[in-house]
């Protein structure tokens, strides 16, 4: 492998930077994007609960919103009824809507930069095979030579960059792929655990 890669020249290298740093970005956003970190099953019901013995303490909303993305979202509810007891249901859907924008930036967070490994990956190694075989047929051409085997294995070595890119290319983009179907599934639920958050608080407020 390291011969290959030595022999493939300069233009792999930022390849197998792209490649580091995408597979760095699938296992951090496969850890933050587990439904039980974003969505813990129970912890509406644990608010709702927690709100009808009494308003909940400053601390209490604290570690709602420490909770988990859901948390924030709900405890943002609760944070502008304490600083506003009397505030209308259409202010309070405001500031859900804020810290919900907020947690979908959280939730997308380095997809961006995942997709545009997967878009330029494929690109970067069209660029070394480019590289590659303009030195191969430099070369052959400044020594005046005619070695059909050498020079057939120079292009095998020349195409080794556009091989790397798309396999750097083609996990990327299905990871990308998973993980935002992953987030606008996420935020659906989210949407939805809020309208029942709010309701519920209509209910308690009489």
């Amino acid at each position: 492998m390291l011969s290959i890669i030595v022999a493939a020249g300069w233009p792999i290298w930022p390849l197998i930077a792209c490649s580091i740093l995408a597979l760095a970005l699938i296992i951090e956003r496969a850890l933050q994007l587990r439904d039980e970190r974003v969505l813990p099953p129970a912890l509406v019901q644990q608010t709702i609960d927690l709100t009808r013995k009494g308003f909940p303490t400053v601390d209490a909303i604290q570690k709602i919103g420490q909770s988990s993305p859901l948390g924030q979202v709900l405890a943002s509810a609760l944070q502008c009824l304490h600083e506003e007891p009397r505030a209308s249901e259409e202010r309070i859907r405001e500031r859900m809507e804020l810290q919900g924008r907020q947690t979908t930036m959280q939730l997308e967070r380095f997809l961006p930069a995942l997709a545009t490994i997967a878009s330029v990956a494929p690109l970067l190694g069209l660029l070394g095979t480019v590289v590659g075989m303009i030195e191969i047929f430099g070369a052959d051409q400044a020594i005046g030579g005619n070695q059909p085997v050498q020079l057939a294995h120079g292009i095998s070595i020349a195409l080794y960059n556009t091989a790397f890119g798309l396999i750097v290319a083609i996990p990327s983009l299905m990871a990308w792929r998973y993980f935002r179907a992953t987030v606008d599934r996420q935020i659906l639920s989210l949407e939805s655990s809020s309208e029942r958050f709010v309701r519920h608080l209509r209910q308690l407020r009489g």
